[in-house]
């Protein structure tokens, strides 16, 4: 019969999280109505690393989609006066994105290589 010892002598290691760079989106509408196209960028404020990648979302419906997947949080004042501003002007920003290298590039942000 084999006992475990509760004390192994090995301290549980800590991984440190990737660093998150913060940035922004921006987004631009093309067209209107059901037809319009909307492509989003995201603009890294460090301006290092890899060149941003445009996703494009061929629907209102698929921008909202596209934009859950990335993470953006719409109960932010700021994210739903940006859906407003991109209805009505055209164009808008979301501010205050952070997100990890590996994560712009799993959300397909960043041109790959």
């Amino acid at each position: 019969m084999s006992a475990l010892s509760s004390g192994s002598g090995l301290a549980p290691q800590l991984v440190p999280s990737p660093p998150k760079t913060r940035g922004f989106l921006h987004i631009e509408r093309h067209g209107c109505g059901p037809n319009a196209l909307y492509v989003v960028t995201y603009h890294r404020l460090d301006a290092q690393g890899a060149r941003p990648k445009p996703a494009l979302a061929e629907s209102a419906h698929s921008l909202i989609e596209l934009l859950e997947r990335i993470g953006v949080d719409f109960r932010v004042t700021e994210v739903r006066g940006a859906l407003e501003d991109i209805l009505r002007l055209g164009s808008a920003n979301i501010p205050d994105l952070w997100l990890t290298d590996d994560e712009m590039v799993e959300k397909g942000l960043v041109e790959n290589g």
